[in-house]
């Protein structure tokens, strides 16, 4: 096994580019999806910040759909022989805007693939680095860490709770259901079953239930942010570190810098353990 992780590392290096555009049904969809009261978008409107997340999903014949029902291991993707296979957090840099209406450009490349032992034993760590370019020139720079995990010891004690990292001056709570779940997954292209088939995350996976998509709690720190901040975002970093379930109140919260430079942010679940967090810099 230790060979065969070891042999991961000749993906780096590998690249991959894409096309997508900023259309009014996607925006539109997702704002109906977060439950805003936006207007109508209309061409040439500036995309919120963080909103890239629905653009460039990864899209494959249905044939070359994995069990998990993420496209199977081994194209851009290195193929890691562990099961699990989660978001594990990001670090984006906003240059420039976006518009609805806008023909945008990804060129995505493996900057590393890191093999570590944790508490829950071995993990491989992806990290894709990521340049998305509108018709005015490079808009976005994001790395993403996505990280593979084994099958886990169903009978290991349970990761202790990490403390808030500040005091909640912003707060908003969110419960989702398998609905928005589901909505977000079909905004994304996104086929992992964790996200809205009960019977396999229970029962193959070991999870007590439907496991809120990555994405987009950290879609949802962005607008925590965005909505209480006076200036734009211009870098974000995020961190997943706990797996969170639907019927179940998320708490997102913020504590700006005295300055409104920076914040920490950070997402709790239902018993106050800390799920997600962040660090915002704004212009």
């Amino acid at each position: 096994m230790s060979a065969d992780l070891e042999s991961l590392k000749q993906w780096i290096g590998r690249t991959e580019t894409a096309t997508d555009y900023v259309t009014v049904p996607a925006v539109n969809r997702l704002s109906a999806t977060l439950d805003r009261d936006d207007p109508f978008p209309k061409m040439g409107d500036p995309l919120p910040v963080g909103w890239h997340a629905i653009l460039f999903p990864r899209v494959v014949r249905h044939s070359q759909i994995g069990p998990d029902g993420h496209p199977q291991r081994g194209d851009f993707l290195p193929p890691v022989p562990l099961p699990r296979r989660m978001f594990a957090g990001k670090r984006t840099t906003f240059a420039a805007p976006l518009l609805v209406g806008d023909e945008l450009h990804r060129e995505s490349v493996i900057q590393n693939v890191t093999i570590k032992d944790g508490r829950s034993g071995r993990m491989v760590f992806v990290t894709v680095k990521t340049d998305i370019k509108s018709p005015r020139g490079v808009a976005i720079v994001e790395e993403q860490d996505i990280v593979y995990r084994g099958e886990p010891d169903r009978n290991a004690p349970p990761q202790p709770a990490q403390k808030a990292p500040g005091r909640a001056v912003w707060k908003h709570e969110v419960t989702p259901d398998p609905v928005m779940l589901f909505r977000y997954s079909a905004l994304t292209f996104n086929g992992h079953r964790i996200h809205y088939d009960k019977p396999y995350v229970t029962g193959t996976e070991g999870y007590p239930d439907l496991i809120m998509n990555g994405g987009l709690t950290t879609l949802l720190t962005y607008e925590l942010a965005r909505t209480h901040a006076s200036t734009p975002i211009r870098f974000m970093s995020s961190r997943n570190v706990r797996a969170l379930f639907v019927n179940r109140t998320i708490t997102f919260c913020g504590e700006p810098s005295t300055d409104n430079k920076t914040a920490k942010l950070w997402a709790q679940d239902d018993t106050g353990a800390v799920a997600l967090t962040a660090e915002a810099e704004f212009a």
